[in-house]
C-alpha cells in the first residue's frame, strides 16, 4: 500500500517508520529530521527496534496515496487538510488528539477515518525517533459501522506487524480518547507530572472527574460512554504509559504551545452547546490558556 504521513513527528514518524518496513510510505514532516532521514533513513529505537528508509518531504501538497495518515498537532489540521485537498487519496485517517475528523471531512473528498494510538514516541535526535512504550492502532469509518476502506488498513499494518484493530463503534472510541487526554494532558503539564502520577495524589481527583465530565458530553452528544468507562480507560492509559510524559507535559516545559483548544476546548464548547456541567475541564481549559498568554503563545483568546 502507497501511505502518506502528514505531520511526521514523534508518532507519526514512528507509525510511518513502522509501515516502511513492508509499504510504500512518504514522510512529511519539518528539517532537520526530514533531511536527516533523507541521508541516512529512519532508526527507530526503544521498545521496537528498526531501521528504514521512507521518502522524507518537507511539502505535503500535490501528493498521491491510497491513504494519508495526518498526525500533526491539532492546532495544524486546518493546514494539514489544505496541503492533502491538492493531492489524490482514497482515505485519509486522522492519529491526532481530539476530535478533529469534522474539520477534514468539510476540506476533502477523500474518505475520513477516525483513529486513535496509544504508542509512545518521542524524537531522540533528527532522524531517529524512540518507541517508549508499545501501544495499539485502532481505525474505524468516523460514523461507526464496517468500512471497506478500514479493513485494508488493518490488512496492511497486521502485514508489518503491528497491532491494530478495526472498531465499528468509532464514535464511543473518539469520546473515551478525548477523556483519557482530558485526564492525563491538562494536570500531568500542569504539576509537570509522568502520567502514572496523575493517577496518586491531589491530582488523581481532577484526572478522574475530566474524564466523567467527557463521557457526560459524550453521552448529551448521542454517543453511549458510562462515567466508569471513561475513568477505565483514562486509569487503563495511564498505568501503561506510566513512566511517559505527555504530549502537553512536553510542550509545557518546551514552552510550545498546548492543545488546551482541541482537547479542552472540544469538551467545553460542546459541553455549553447542550448545557452540560464541565467545571474541571473549564478550569484546566483556562489555567493553559493563562499559561500560554503569559508566554506569548496565543492572543487574548
Amino acid at each position: 500500500m502507497e501511505i502518506l504521513v502528514y505531520g511526521a513527528g514523534a508518532l507519526g514518524s514512528l507509525v510511518g517508520g513502522l509501515l516502511a518496513r513492508t509499504h510504500d510510505v512518504t514522510l512529511v514532516g519539518r528539517d532537520p529530521h526530514m533531511r536527516r532521514i533523507r541521508e541516512d533513513g529512519l532508526r527507530i529505537d526503544g521498545a521496537v527496534d528498526a531501521r528504514v528508509r521512507p521518502r522524507a518531504l518537507t511539502d505535503g501538497t500535490h501528493r498521491a496515496a491510497d491513504l494519508a495518515f495526518v498526525t500533526t498537532k491539532a492546532y495544524d489540521t486546518d493546514a494539514a487538510a489544505r496541503a492533502l485537498a491538492t493531492g489524490e487519496y482514497d482515505a485519509v485517517c486522522s492519529l491526532q488528539n481530539g476530535l478533529t475528523e469534522e474539520r477534514l471531512v468539510a476540506a476533502l473528498d477523500a474518505t475520513v477515518l477516525a483513529g486513535t494510538a496509544s504508542y509512545g514516541a518521542r524524537i531522540a535526535e533528527p532522524g531517529r525517533v524512540t518507541c517508549t512504550g508499545v501501544g495499539e492502532i485502532v481505525v474505524g469509518a468516523l460514523s461507526g459501522g464496517p468500512d471497506p476502506f478500514a479493513d485494508r488498513v488493518g490488512t496492511a499494518f497486521d502485514a508489518t506487524g503491528i497491532e491494530a484493530t478495526i472498531a465499528a463503534d468509532m464514535p464511543r472510541r473518539r469520546y473515551e480518547k478525548l477523556a483519557v487526554n482530558a485526564g492525563i494532558n491538562g494536570p500531568s503539564a500542569l504539576a509537570r507530572l509522568a502520567n502514572g502520577a496523575t493517577l496518586d495524589g491531589p491530582a488523581a481527583a481532577v484526572a478522574r472527574a475530566t474524564a466523567r465530565e467527557t463521557a457526560r458530553v459524550a453521552r448529551a452528544d448521542g454517543v453511549d460512554l458510562a462515567d466508569e468507562a471513561a475513568v477505565d480507560a483514562l486509569e487503563r492509559v495511564a498505568t501503561d504509559t506510566a513512566a511517559n510524559r505527555s504530549s502537553m507535559h512536553q510542550d509545557v516545559v518546551a514552552d510550545r504551545r498546548t492543545e488546551v483548544d482541541a482537547i479542552y476546548g472540544a469538551v467545553t464548547e460542546r459541553a455549553a452547546r447542550h448545557g452540560v456541567a464541565a467545571p474541571t475541564c473549564r478550569t484546566l481549559s483556562a489555567l493553559l490558556r493563562a499559561w500560554e498568554r503569559g508566554r506569548g503563545l496565543r492572543g487574548e483568546t
